[in-house]
């Protein structure tokens, strides 16, 4: 008795939290805690998790957009989403561009003597076309005007792109969990500022820091560099590697430059991430006048003849509501040094658990209940954003793509105002959850700057209090596909989680692997994960939604 009146007092607090209580809508949430039982029974005890995760990062690998590996793992997604019963399975595709995969790698110290290097190439790295071997040039520069000393002397070179790195000691955990003063302090965060800001909003000293790095790839590509190599911003064995620098001549016009994906971009130069340990002792050897020598050797192969990426999508039909669509969702790309399981083969290991509980448990929803697995977000939430332009509306105007080479800064440049192109679809979608921060368990929502959620989701965290899920923040959080959906006024949401060692370790490096997954974190998030869908599956009403982010100036048919 005690718990029912307190859930109705946090629904009613809530609803005059956010000015909307005395219009008649304080009412209480409902929430069949039948259902959600049962949800949980299946999860936790009965959980294939883990063993989605492990065929998926195991023995798929990693898995670049539009590379073999991705392709692969794709079809086997799509089957065992139709081996459990959803339905209208299938390949969605959307123009990416050129995949990329590595076929072997070798790098060593030489001279003075032989020193295996932990080192990767990055992707879309051009190969070396047999083994480059010398000594390397440092490219010792802190200024745009100590450039001119290099010129003429790079060509064919091993270039050190950078000086050291200073590489300190952990006297602190690189793994952590979110506290009880971090949550409140996300719960009682102030609602987001309207608007997007400038489109480049940076201080002087990053906009002089950019455009001297631009100048540096500018030179080396200019004078014909053999191979870069970069120290890694992680140690202790960690190396995080992301896409190759494409640079073209200061001045050339935005329609001329390439991304390193197109088809028709013009040669990649062989570029490789070292652990920083090992590369601070290469430029200090080079400082001791030491006899220094290297030898890199890249095979790595372009994809282009399908330069479409997909997105993988499957079904559990509705009932009385069969023509709305909740959605779940994760991205099922990664880049190449790991194999994706903290980023994101986490999120996508959760949502596949999430539909196969419910399917399991012959839940009949009114609504349509969809997953998406989505490609290309790597490289700026392509899959997603194609999707949602697809099927529910999209921003016009050229988006920036991830990766393009960086044009002449613009500082602070305000951006153009927002004009919308909706799908009939758009009114009928329900809500959106994605998952995509590492392994960690959930711990709330994120509500994204959408106040009239508040009471719902307080509902439905409510007995998942005892989990560790029980923060509501109004914020925004970015870098995930839910900004795809919510991009175009469409309800989406990310769950808050725990970062464990998220940025400290497994994002985008080699260490992102099986065995930095926690697996009650894991079984946590797919039972909260489905149980948020099966909610949204069954209200009366779809979520609530905020004003539309633009003007609509065209309605798609």
């Amino acid at each position: 008795m005690f718990k029912r009146y307190l859930t109705v007092f946090l629904v009613i607090a809530s609803l005059a939290g956010s000015g909307i209580a005395g219009r008649g809508q304080a009412t209480q949430e409902p929430v069949d805690l039948d259902a959600i039982n049962k949800i949980k029974e299946e999860g936790l005890k009965r959980s294939q998790v883990m063993e989605i995760l492990s065929y998926l990062t195991d023995v798929q690998g990693a898995r670049l957009t539009n590379s073999p590996n991705i392709r692969a793992a794709q079809q086997w997604a799509k089957k065992k989403l139709t081996e459990w019963g959803l339905q209208n399975g299938n390949l969605e595709s959307w123009p990416f561009g050129r995949g990329w995969s590595l076929e072997s790698f070798s790098a060593g110290l030489i001279k003075p003597y032989y020193v295996p290097l932990i080192a990767y190439p990055k992707a879309w790295s051009a190969s070396t076309h047999g083994a480059v071997r010398g000594t390397p040039v440092l490219l010792d520069a802190k200024t745009p005007a100590d450039l001119a000393q290099y010129k003429g002397k790079l060509k064919g070179a091993i270039v050190l792109f950078s000086p050291t790195r200073p590489v300190k000691a952990h006297f602190e955990s690189l793994a952590t969990r979110e506290t009880d003063e971090g949550l409140l302090k996300m719960a009682n965060a102030e609602p987001p500022a309207p608007g997007g800001g400038g489109r480049f909003n940076f201080t002087p000293e990053q906009r002089a820091e950019r455009g001297f790095q631009n100048k540096k790839w500018e030179l080396v590509y200019a004078e014909g560099a053999a191979l870069v190599l970069e120290p890694s911003r992680g140690d202790g064995g960690t190396v995080f590697v992301q896409g190759a620098t494409l640079s073209y001549p200061e001045g050339t016009p935005a329609d001329k430059r390439k991304n390193v994906r197109d088809k028709d971009a013009p040669p990649v130069i062989p570029q490789v991430v070292v652990g920083v340990e090992q590369y601070n002792r290469i430029v200090r050897m080079i400082a001791a006048k030491a006899p220094v020598e290297i030898e890199i050797n890249i095979s790595a192969k372009y994809h282009d003849q399908d330069l479409m990426s997909h997105n993988v999508v499957a079904e559990i039909p509705g009932t009385d509501l069969k023509d709305e669509v909740v959605m779940l969702g994760a991205h099922f790309d990664s880049w190449h040094a790991g194999t994706g399981a903290t980023d994101n083969g986490a999120g996508s290991a959760v949502c596949m658990e999430a539909v196969r509980i419910l399917q399991a448990l012959g839940f009949k929803p009114r609504r349509t209940i969809r997953i998406g697995l989505w490609s290309g977000e790597e490289q700026g939430l392509l899959g997603s954003r194609a999707y949602v332009g697809e099927h529910f509306g999209k921003r016009l105007g050229n988006e920036p793509r991830f990766g393009d080479p960086q044009p002449p800064e613009q500082p602070n440049t305000p951006r153009p105002p927002v004009q919308l192109e909706l799908k009939p679809d758009h009114a009928k979608f329900a809500g959106y959850f994605n998952l995509d921060n590492g392994t960690g368990k959930v711990r709330g929502v994120y509500m994204q700057g959408n106040e009239l959620v508040r009471p719902i989701f307080r509902a439905w965290l409510a007995p998942f209090k005892d989990m560790g899920a029980s923060t509501l923040t109004i914020s925004n959080t970015g870098g995930t596909d839910h900004l795809s959906f919510d991009g175009v006024g469409l309800p989406g949401f990310q769950f808050i989680q725990d970062e464990i060692e998220y940025d400290s370790r497994t994002h985008h490096s080699n260490m992102d692997v099986f065995d930095r997954i926690q697996e009650d974190d894991m079984k946590q998030a797919a039972v909260i994960m489905a149980a948020f869908v099966y909610n949204t599956a069954m209200r009366a009403e779809k979520l609530p939604r905020k004003p539309l982010p633009g003007e609509v100036v065209h309605n798609g048919k």
